[in-house]
């Protein structure tokens, strides 16, 4: 069971940055190692931000025996309840410049944040000055990723690439969104067509798919909104993420409701179609804008999985 952060000891606080800075020090050789051969002078760059790394841990390692011994529990980011889910994009090869530089960000950024929200919580000033101290470190390391791949790319592509608050965007706002209209417009699929089938009714089939909607937006909001407190993962407020993800859910189920206002049965059905095509479609588009999946592979997953939920409810409303 996951803890909350604050409702771990300044012990535990400790131990888990000794984790934070060995787990985020391997990555960053692996990124050298994956980086070496085609851009030489980048992996050059992760090895010394490794190396900080470890000193950073040989700080913390230091401090922690100064209060509390030698032992040092294991404790692991996964343990703690609001930290970002990384991709384990260090072990894909190639390796891409723009990847590795948005995912180094992403782990600086973090970082920093998880060192100043532990300065706040620890009373021992000599442990809280070094986790000051190693707060404006990662704040460097922030700038240095953003400047990774100046030599290695054109100008004009670094003007495409996204500024800080199209990440924080995205974190707070997209992935919530998504997670929601994805939810919204698949689960919704089977109850819908499952009633308009069985009934051959718009009415019955409209009021089915409002019931569905609402329904699962509520859930959804409310299961965003206890997913974390965004404190250190920079996503945002949990109010805020819930009702993004409960609208955006509520929108996808009634967006191939809404046709079963017209009384033509076969009409309102078509037009549902339609617009079941052009939301996976959407969420397509959404997965390749801004989580970087290829259009035709995120067109894929979407539409197979949306395809087996619709005819599943025809299956069943035709039974």
């Amino acid at each position: 069971m996951a803890k909350n952060f604050k409702d771990l000891s300044e012990q535990e606080i400790l131990a888990l940055a000794i984790s934070l800075e060995e787990t985020d020090g391997r990555i960053y050789s692996d990124f050298a190692e994956g980086l070496k051969t085609d851009f030489p002078a980048t992996a050059c760059i992760f090895i010394n931000m490794q190396a900080e790394e470890s000193e950073h841990r040989r700080f913390l390692i230091d401090e922690y025996r100064r209060r509390f011994g030698d032992h040092i529990p294991l404790i692991r980011r996964e343990d703690v309840r609001g930290f970002v889910s990384r991709k384990p994009v260090w072990l894909v090869r190639p390796l891409g410049i723009k990847t590795v530089r948005r995912q180094a960000e992403i782990m600086e950024m973090e970082t920093r944040r998880f060192y100043e929200r532990a300065a706040q919580s620890i009373t021992d000033p000599s442990t809280r000055k070094l986790l000051g101290d190693l707060a404006e470190a990662e704040r460097k390391h922030e700038t240095m990723a953003e400047c990774i791949q100046e030599e290695h790319i054109t100008n004009d592509v670094q003007a495409e690439e996204e500024a800080a608050h199209r990440r924080l965007f995205v974190l707070q706002i997209v992935q919530p969104g998504l997670t929601g209209l994805m939810d919204g417009s698949v689960s919704t699929l089977a109850p819908v067509f499952a009633a308009a089938f069985a009934t051959k009714s718009s009415h019955d089939a409209l009021l089915v798919g409002l019931a569905a909607s609402v329904g699962a937006g509520i859930s959804m909001g409310f299961a965003e909104a206890v997913s974390d407190d965004g404190s250190l993962t920079g996503r945002g407020k949990p109010l805020l993420r819930g009702i993004v993800c409960g609208l955006m859910t509520m929108a996808g189920g009634i967006g191939h409701t809404l046709p079963y206002l017209i009384s033509d049965f076969t009409t309102a059905t078509i037009a549902a179609v339609v617009v079941v095509v052009l939301e996976l479609l959407a969420i397509s588009y959404i997965r390749k804008r801004y989580m970087d999946t290829p259009f035709l592979a995120a067109a894929f997953q979407v539409i197979v999985g949306g395809a087996l939920v619709f005819l599943a409810g025809i299956l069943i409303g035709s039974a």
